[in-house]
């Protein structure tokens, strides 16, 4: 049973990790789309992701096995990216985006819930099964770092030419997860069994849900993640750019042999180097059953607010290779102390009937409207902190510093303490 659940996670976020570390970069440099038309690119996604889960986690909790959900999401999903590949122009592309968030985002919550349905204990067996998600993640950024070095980098030409051609090279992404969400579609049909568990007479799962969460302390939980999931989004859109230019500079200033081995191993483009936040992820996700039994919820969440804010300083004042890549690192705290215990905290505060629909709710929050206002608010920010053509990331990376520290001070005051989340 949990190795497939584990196979499940690695496919679903291999699918996801192959093209979104490159995407800023692919969109804003090879199809030379406007720093604004790259904005909307980013956001059309989230614009699908918010309807896309009140249909599935409707359909999970009232009418269709998960798993059945899953391969059907994932088969369409992956016609959609590789779509994506070959699109040169902005409004198709936002469309097909968004047509891609509708059918791929809903899947996200839907692995959480096959996978916490079919464990016996979810504080000590969730988190080792998810740390699978994260591997695949760091298999797919490495894979298409290094076609990017191996095969897309010509040996030789000018610094505009390679320049091009690595930036040509990243369409491979879409093609990759294109090819993983064919995978993932027909092994979601070997999944255990995780039918719906309507009742007879029972609401509109999505409704139902929202009268849980209007409670603590998921509700300081929604709201906390809003700004949350737009400080993602300054890291997911600017990293991969910051990391090149912050290795060139390294190789420049003579570091070269040491970022010349972090190339040959992680590969080149941004998205390779990323992965370390990935690394860092998978050794906090193996210490989570003991983290989970250890600290209240609360302090885990808070934990995780504050690795945000640290990462984001280390970007802004701290600009060279070693600071940079411990911020990097950063991101297993970030995203295993706050986004993962986020989910563990909504699945046991709401009841069973009603867990797949809550769950895409709080995805809903996290990759759709955060995605959203976050992508927009972002590249808003990077036009201000823009001087002919160069941005200043002392100025764009400090604002959502600032953003996790004012979190961290809502969640302090707001967020109820316990020693144990109530379970329904």
């Amino acid at each position: 049973m949990s190795v497939k659940l584990s196979i499940m996670m690695f496919l679903q976020y291999a699918v996801w990790g192959a093209w979104l570390p490159i995407l800023y970069p692919f969109l804003l440099n090879h199809r030379g789309f406007t720093l604004q038309e790259t904005g909307w690119c980013l956001s059309a996604g989230a614009v699908g992701a918010i309807f896309g889960p009140f249909i599935s986690g409707q359909l999970a909790d009232r009418s269709f096995d998960s798993g059945k959900l899953l391969a059907a999401s994932h088969l369409i999903g992956a016609v959609l990216v590789f779509l994506l590949a070959t699109i040169e122009t902005v409004a198709p592309f936002v469309i097909v985006s968004a047509l891609y968030g509708f059918v791929y985002t809903p899947t996200i919550a839907l692995t959480n819930s096959v996978a916490l349905a079919n464990i016996k204990d979810r504080d000590r067996d969730f988190g080792p099964i998810r740390l699978w998600g994260t591997i695949g993640w760091i298999a797919a950024g490495i894979l298409v770092g290094q076609y990017l070095l191996r095969v897309a980098t010509p040996s030789s030409g000018t610094e505009a030419e390679i320049s091009a051609a690595l930036n040509a090279g990243r369409a491979v992404a879409f093609q990759m997860s294109a090819i993983l969400g064919l995978v993932m579609g027909v092994f979601c049909f070997a999944l255990p069994k995780t039918p719906p568990s309507m009742k007879e007479g029972e609401e509109t799962a999505w409704i139902a849900a929202l009268r849980e969460i209007r409670v603590q302390p998921l509700l300081t939980l929604f709201l906390i993640a809003v700004p949350v999931s737009m400080i993602h989004q300054f890291y997911f859109v600017f990293t991969s750019e910051f990391l090149t230019g912050i290795q060139t500079q390294a190789a420049s200033a003579g570091a070269d042999r040491f970022a010349d081995k972090v190339n040959q191993v992680l590969g080149v483009g941004g998205g390779g180097l990323m992965t370390i936040g990935q690394m860092s992820e998978i050794a906090v996700l193996a210490l989570m059953p003991l983290l989970a039994k250890t600290f209240q919820r609360k302090w885990l969440l808070a934990i995780g607010l504050i690795a945000y804010a640290g990462r984001m300083a280390l970007f802004a004042f701290a600009p060279s290779l070693l600071p940079v890549l411990a911020g990097v690192a950063l991101h297993g705290i970030c995203f295993g102390c706050f986004i993962f215990v986020a989910f563990m905290v909504v699945d046991e505060n709401t009841s069973s009937s009603v867990r797949a629909t809550a769950q895409n709710l709080f995805n809903l929050v996290i990759v759709g409207i955060g995605i959203i206002v976050g992508s927009l608010f972002a590249t808003w920010v990077a036009e201000g902190a823009s001087t002919a053509g160069e941005l200043d990331y002392q100025q764009l990376f400090s604002v959502p510093m600032w953003m996790a520290l004012g979190c961290l001070i809502a969640l302090l005051l707001f967020y109820p303490n316990s020693s144990k989340e109530p379970v329904h």
